[in-house]
């Protein structure tokens, strides 16, 4: 494993260790989208399933229990436990548009059409457009809380040390996955604008707020 992908699945870690406790903390999932929790879950659901068919390394297994775990754990509490703090009315994001499309070039662009590894570039593919929601959710309020914005930062920076990590692995190993490649650049463009404005508002303490 290289320093790319560790500080990646740390950076991936912080971001969904940071959600659980704004959440368990405050006592409120004001701010989040809970669709784009469920789509969260659902990549991991779907990446995931060869946990019952196969054996990498103790690191991987956990990682990928861990993942699983806390993402049905934001579900519950954001639909569940903490449901009256939950801003349905700003959450509207319609996620069939994401499933759907997703789920049919899972079908048409694979590498080996078996259920699998469908499902396995399924979740690919949505995990590079499972933060649109939270992202217009922000949108629509005008503005994010410092914590959350926090998280989407770990998230983006997960991402672009993930590019970084295939492309050591092409240089040192050989290795090349297209598939995975281009869903990390798509995931990495759609936080570009984020990052800036996160360097240069919420750095200095200031409010972030993305435009309509």
């Amino acid at each position: 494993m290289n320093i790319f992908r560790l500080t990646g699945d740390l950076s991936h870690l912080a971001a969904i260790i940071i959600l659980l406790l704004k959440i368990w903390k405050t006592r409120s999932c004001a701010g989040i989208s809970g669709k784009s929790q469920i789509l969260f879950a659902l990549v991991f659901t779907t990446r995931y399933l060869d946990l019952l068919t196969s054996f990498i390394s103790l690191y991987n297994t956990c990682m990928k229990i861990i993942y699983v775990g806390c993402a049905y754990a934001t579900v519950y509490l954001i639909y569940a436990k903490f449901r009256a703090t939950y801003d349905g009315n700003h959450d509207t994001f319609r996620i069939e548009f994401l499933v759907v499309p997703v789920g049919g070039l899972a079908f048409l662009v694979n590498h080996d059409f078996s259920p699998l590894e469908i499902l396995w570039t399924f979740s690919i593919y949505l995990e590079s457009v499972a933060i649109l929601p939270q992202l217009f959710m922000i949108s629509k309020t005008g503005e994010a809380e410092t914590i959350t914005t926090h998280y989407l930062f770990c998230l983006g920076v997960y991402r672009a040390l993930y590019l970084f990590n295939w492309i050591w692995r092409f240089y040192f190993e050989g290795f090349f996955d297209m598939i995975a490649i281009v869903a990390g650049v798509v995931q990495t463009i759609l936080y570009c604008d984020f990052f800036y404005l996160y360097i240069t508002k919420v750095l200095k303490g200031k409010k972030l707020s993305l435009p309509a």
